[in-house]
């Protein structure tokens, strides 16, 4: 468990909710994904249950299916956070910004200013873009594995030097002297890669936190590595407590190798959860998700997971004796196990679906407690730090789980009662940092940024 308790963020997605039904329930704004007071709202729901950080995913192209939901991303995320720095105080501000497209220097001045106006919130998600149909909006081909992370290396570097690059030492502005700042202290950096480069300095003066809290993406090989050297923030999607095990581990271990404290990098589980009074009410809450999101197709993927074939005339009927008997258990996973023992206790597929089976995260459809539990049971197996949690209607998920779950988390001493400070380094247990980690080194010279003026 991380020394700072369990961290909590809620990952944001489609405007409505996590669940493709959701958009299409009685109460839903179909146009809520450009609405940005929609976002706010969540946001200040998120505040209000003294959640660590919003983080926002990205994709520089239509991602989704347009035909039959809104795309997963519409608005470009640093732009929507600035909007929310405004309305709230607290909370951490995580969007993601890919190093593939995004030059350095471009990268350093946006997540600054969004540091600043939230008063040392901001958090950077690192990620290098894979996609063709990206790199194809970019004008660009896509590139081989080690270009990808050489120019991500050489972002991640240039962005750091660039936040250094104004110190704390060139004061603040002195009308009585007249002096603005000491000019000594605020000087270029002139680094040069092979992918990427920039004179500096940034013309934006450090946050209270310094600079922003980096996050990356849970990879393998080249992402992992950089990972353990430059991330605070680990976001991860393991299926189970074991995986969950072995991916923290093996980011502790990364880190520990690159010269840092394995506690200074959190690694954060996906967690999705259905809540009601009753873990009935529960069930037939999300039930009704399952309705709006197209039945067949659902029914389809839950097929697939039976390893039977589903009638969709037949949902609100137990499966027959041949069907259980032809179940067939194919990954394993925690969601297969319990689709297939509800499916065997006679179960209809509606209720199956009810219960959330087609969830790719740890999910839990029930009573706050019961959703309380799953989180403790991570967090008692010392197999993460905390999590990000998708939701899955927005219109009632979100207050639920802040006005019903957390106040258990803090009963059992898994969640402070209030914040710990005001910035995301705060939230994270983490002391200022401006600039590159001195411990990090470059030993086999690979992925440096040069000094232009040696």
């Amino acid at each position: 468990m991380s020394q700072n308790g369990m961290l909590l963020g809620v990952a944001m997605g489609p405007a409505n909710g996590h669940h493709p039904g959701a958009w299409r329930m009685p109460w839903a704004e179909p146009d809520a994904y450009t609405d940005v007071k929609s976002h706010v709202r969540a946001a200040q729901i998120a505040e209000r249950g003294g959640l660590d950080y919003l983080f926002y995913p990205d994709r520089v192209f239509i991602w989704g299916d347009l035909e039959t939901g809104p795309p997963i991303v519409s608005i470009d995320p640093v732009m929507l956070l600035a909007a929310i720095a405004n309305s709230t105080t607290r909370i951490g501000l995580v969007p993601s910004l890919s190093t593939s497209f995004n030059e350095p220097y471009s990268i350093a001045r946006q997540l600054r200013a969004l540091d600043v106006m939230s008063h040392g919130r901001a958090g950077w998600n690192l990620i290098p873009s894979y996609e063709p149909e990206a790199f194809a909006n970019y004008g660009l081909p896509v590139p081989s594995r080690e270009n990808k992370y050489g120019r991500l290396y050489e972002v991640i570097q240039i962005v750091q030097a660039l936040w250094a690059s104004w110190e704390r030492e060139a004061g603040s502005p002195d009308k009585v002297t007249g002096r603005f700042a000491d000019t000594s202290h605020i000087r270029p950096i002139n680094l040069q890669g092979r992918y990427v480069g920039s004179r500096g300095p940034l013309q934006i003066p450090p946050s209270e936190q310094g600079q922003p809290v980096v996050f990356m993406p849970f990879a393998s090989g080249a992402g992992i590595q950089a990972a353990g050297m430059y991330a605070n923030g680990i976001i991860g999607m393991p299926s189970s407590i074991d995986e969950s095990r072995r991916q923290r581990d093996m980011i502790r271990s990364v880190a520990e190798n690159a010269g840092r404290h394995a506690d200074e990098v959190k690694y954060l589980s996906f967690a999705t959860f259905g809540l009601g009074a009753t873990e009935q009410e529960a069930v037939e809450r999300r039930m009704a998700l399952e309705e709006a999101a197209g039945i067949d197709g659902r029914l389809a993927h839950l097929s697939m997971m039976l390893g039977v074939h589903l009638d969709a005339r037949d949902r609100d009927k137990p499966l027959g004796v041949v069907q259980v008997q032809a179940l067939q258990a194919r990954s394993g996973s925690r969601q297969e196990v319990l689709a297939h023992r509800l499916a065997s206790e006679g179960r209809t597929p509606m209720e199956i679906l009810g219960y959330g089976v087609l969830e790719q995260s740890p999910s839990v459809v029930g009573t706050p407690e019961q959703v309380a539990d799953m989180f403790q049971e991570w967090m008692d197996a010392g197999v993460t730090d905390g999590f990000s949690i998708f939701v899955d209607d927005l219109h009632d998920g979100f207050d639920d789980f802040v006005d019903h779950v957390v106040p258990i988390l803090r009963r059992r001493g898994l969640r402070p009662d209030d914040y710990q400070g005001p910035t995301l380094r705060d939230h994270f247990g983490l002391p200022e940092q401006l600039g590159p980690d001195p411990r990090i080194t470059d030993d086999d010279g690979d992925g440096r940024a040069k000094d232009t003026e040696q």
